[in-house]
């Protein structure tokens, strides 16, 4: 039945491709892209440098494309994902540009700005979608920008949290301790040089 399904979705391919956003790739973020961006991270709160809110929206835009790359993107992100899951493309699921976003960022030791992770509906696997998110340094995920190459194919979205009304988001470990238990959650973490045992960012009311 496994292998009927893959032929299935194999044969299915060329016509959801067909609705390929980006059959050449995903075009650069502008200098127009980037600087609202940049704009977009000053805006967060007194006390950012200037120059990282620069280089963080530089880096999130010309990191994304260099992933695209790397991820053989030509699909919208639904198609991409079963490609992956196929073995016919490298990488490419949300998680992955989550991880891989996070961790170049991560790269620049900003003094002013600070990453999180995050995760929507936890509690569908099918649905479940990883983000990074990028906030003011010390201020919760709850108060920064969404960077999202995913749901575009490799084109950033990036929004504030609150004006993200698409995904309900939570912090990852979080949702990480609520499905394996704390104990397990937290070792995981630690690999990584994480912890859930920090005060739990609580999301505005509506």
């Amino acid at each position: 039945m496994t292998l009927l399904i893959r032929l299935v979705a194999l044969l299915a391919l060329p016509l959801l491709a067909a609705c390929a956003a980006h059959p050449n790739g995903p075009p650069p973020g502008t200098p127009q892209d980037k600087a609202r961006l940049e704009q977009a991270i000053l805006a967060l709160g007194p006390g950012i440098d200037p120059a990282e809110a620069s280089r963080a929206a530089r880096i999130a835009y010309d990191h994304t494309h260099q992933l695209a790359r790397e991820y053989e993107i030509t699909d919208p992100a639904i198609i991409h994902n079963t490609k992956v899951n196929m073995g016919l493309k490298p990488r490419g699921l949300c998680w992955h540009w989550a991880k891989d976003i996070e961790d170049r960022l991560n790269r620049e030791n900003f003094a002013t700005l600070q990453l999180h992770r995050a995760i929507a509906n936890a509690d569908n696997v099918r649905l479940e979608h990883s983000t990074a998110i990028i906030s003011r340094r010390g201020d919760n995920m709850y108060d920064g920008i969404v960077l999202d190459p995913w749901r575009k194919g490799g084109v950033l979205f990036w929004a504030r949290l609150p004006d993200d009304t698409r995904y309900e988001w939570y912090p990852r470990a979080e949702v990480l301790a609520a499905k394996l238990g704390h104990d397990r959650a937290q070792a995981l973490l630690a690999t990584i040089g994480e912890t859930i045992d920090t005060p739990s960012a609580v999301p505005p009311a509506n």
